[in-house]
């Protein structure tokens, strides 16, 4: 309760400030972050939504998550074209949200400190770990920088037990190296607990 009341401080203070949703797949991040953003567009704030141009998974202008839920979104290539859609925009944004931040480059880091520095609210969802339970991209510093963190569990798709890890359940076409992201849903990755995981197939 008292993270949830130093959030509400730092919105009612009008600081900026960095916010890391992290966990498995089909831990409800991207759920989490729509609700974060819906809350700060009924207090008509200015929020805009960018997510990673190889998120193709739905419409390319919408962040969807697993339940179906969906906001507005701007596919980008990477954080020169957040920084330079915000420089362009018509109105004062006050909250950006990044969804599968861990496919954005190590920029997003510095760049969401620049934004939090300017006033603006930063909420990044990402998974904090790749298939092979290792840090996924730029997530790591961004949970080192993160002034709040949530870290939500999936139900693991083998036991029932809560579930920290996700398991790829279709064999790599190329050598992991060669093919780290292979994005996609339930016929690709299953969350697993610690005991189920198996790591890679």
């Amino acid at each position: 309760m008292k993270q949830v009341h130093e959030i509400e401080h730092a919105f009612l203070g009008g600081h900026g400030y960095l916010e890391v949703i992290c966990g498995p797949m089909f831990s409800g991040k991207t759920e989490e972050l729509i609700r974060r953003v819906r809350r700060f567009q009924y207090a008509k704030m200015e929020v805009v939504v960018f997510k990673p141009h190889l998120d193709t998974r739905y419409e390319k202008n919408l962040v969807i998550s697993h339940s179906l839920q969906e906001v507005q979104s701007v596919s980008v290539q990477g954080p020169l074209e957040i920084k330079e859609y915000l420089k362009n925009a018509k109105t004062e944004i006050k909250v950006v949200a990044l969804d599968e931040a861990q496919f954005f480059s190590e920029d997003i880091v510095d760049l969401a400190e620049e934004l939090v520095q300017k006033g603006i609210r930063v909420i990044a969802a990402g998974l904090n770990q790749d298939y092979l339970a290792r840090p996924f991209g730029a997530m790591p510093q961004l949970l080192s920088n993160a002034d709040f963190i949530t870290k939500l569990l999936a139900i693991c798709m083998k036991c029932g037990n809560l579930a920290s890890k996700t398991q790829r359940i279709v064999p790599s076409v190329f050598p992991t190296l060669l093919n780290p992201v292979l994005i996609g849903g339930s016929t690709q990755y299953e969350a697993r607990c610690r005991n189920c995981y198996e790591g890679k197939i």
